[in-house]
């Protein structure tokens, strides 16, 4: 059964092969698979910059004539900072465009050194080439709107929605802290390769990263020229404060500890945790109200990463009674369909909370998915899901 409403974004099959092969090549074959997909749908790969100078202690940057220290910016890892560049043309030349990877959240040092090795916690193993399709294609035809402008892909390393801020390093982790840093970081970076003379601007982002985009989103516009058209646009990054399926406030207790690992709380929207625990400031209908700047946000209001990890975590479900609806929402019971429909309801509820203002803009679909502006199926195609006969490119 599925939810009323509930639109199932289908992928590709594999269940076959993958019985066909061993666990290793298994994931060769998954990821050979996602990047035809994404190269069928219009993607092209970018070459990745790493910003070194972040690295350097005592560096610092210069930013709407304001100095501000930057010292060590940094991966977990201490290695530098890391973003994909495709140069605009023509109209666009000086239109910028800056998406912000996803990637969840380290809560505490045991989750942040599970991935300080790897693509999230560090620049030394990410991919130096990245797909860029949906909103950051090239196509005049399938990106009408961006194609020609400079689009940018940040690359996510530090675990905090770049919001962390903490000098010290323990010898025996070597976990760096330092995810506002390396935002500076990145932003000074494009400064010198053009942004500083950007005419207009959006800041998006998926996930962890549309949850940056909304943090950031009026210090972004802070840095960039007077006259520059700066809006923000966040994907899947509207994380509701709920309970669990027992009642439990589990993911805001997870929020805690993220902003307390990462010394969080100091570059968090201060128009939020001068009222609030900062720790609930990482919540977007907590903050995102005060955000001055144009803001738009694209959800599903059947969240898929949310139902998985706030309304129905691991450690509230420990009998696995959620597993198989989790993965295929057609395996759902009525009970938890009915439990799904609640979290629907309550995220409606929620994001009405941002009122009504030409500043908002809001897409909010009843598909079971998280991201939906990166793939070219979902962001413009003729099938992409629709409201009122209107996609989200539109």
């Amino acid at each position: 059964m599925v939810p009323y409403g509930l639109k199932v974004i289908e992928k590709v099959d594999l269940s076959e092969a993958r019985q066909m092969v061993d666990p290793n090549t298994r994931i060769w074959l998954n990821a050979i698979v996602s990047m035809l997909i994404i190269l069928k749908a219009d993607g092209f790969f970018v070459g990745i910059n790493y910003v070194q100078n972040a690295v350097a202690k005592g560096a610092g940057m210069m930013l709407s004539s304001i100095w501000i220290l930057c010292c060590c910016a940094v991966c977990l890892d201490g290695s530098p900072p890391a973003y994909h560049l495709d140069r605009g043309s023509g109209a666009g030349i000086n239109n910028w465009l800056i998406q912000i990877e996803g990637g969840g959240w380290c809560n505490n040092v045991t989750t942040c050194l599970a991935r300080r090795d790897t693509r999230l916690g560090s620049s030394k193993h990410m991919a130096t080439q990245l797909a860029f399709s949906g909103l950051l294609g090239n196509n005049r035809l399938s990106n009408p709107d961006f194609y020609n402008w400079n689009r940018v892909k940040v690359r996510y390393c530090d675990g905090s929605s770049f919001t962390g801020d903490i000098e010290a390093v323990n010898p025996a982790t070597n976990l760096h802290f330092r995810g506002s840093r390396v935002w500076l970081a990145v932003i000074e970076d494009l400064m010198a390769k053009g942004m500083r003379n950007a005419e207009n601007a959006l800041l998006s982002g998926c996930s962890a990263g549309g949850l940056a985009s909304i943090l950031h989103c009026d210090g972004f516009r802070a840095l960039l020229p007077m006259g520059a058209k700066v809006k923000c646009m966040a994907d899947a990054g509207y994380f509701m404060n709920t309970n669990d399926i027992n009642g439990s406030p589990h993911i805001q207790g997870f929020y805690n500890e993220v902003v307390n690992t990462h010394g969080s709380a100091k570059n968090l929207p201060s128009s939020c945790t001068s009222q609030l625990n900062p720790s609930m400031c990482l919540f977007p209908q907590y903050s995102a109200p005060q955000i001055r700047t144009p803001l738009f946000i694209l959800n599903a209001a059947y969240d898929s990463w949310q139902i998985k990890n706030s309304l129905a975590p691991g450690v509230a479900d420990p009998h696995g009674t959620w597993h198989n609806c989790k993965a295929d929402i057609k395996q759902c019971s009525s009970v938890q369909i009915q439990t799904m429909q609640g979290f629907r309801t309550e995220f409606l509820k929620v994001i009405a909370g941002l009122g009504s203002s030409p500043q908002r803009g809001l897409f909010i679909n009843s598909c079971y998915a998280h991201c939906q502006s990166e793939m070219q199926e979902t962001w413009l195609r003729a099938d992409s899901p629709m409201l009122n006969k209107i996609n989200y490119k539109k």
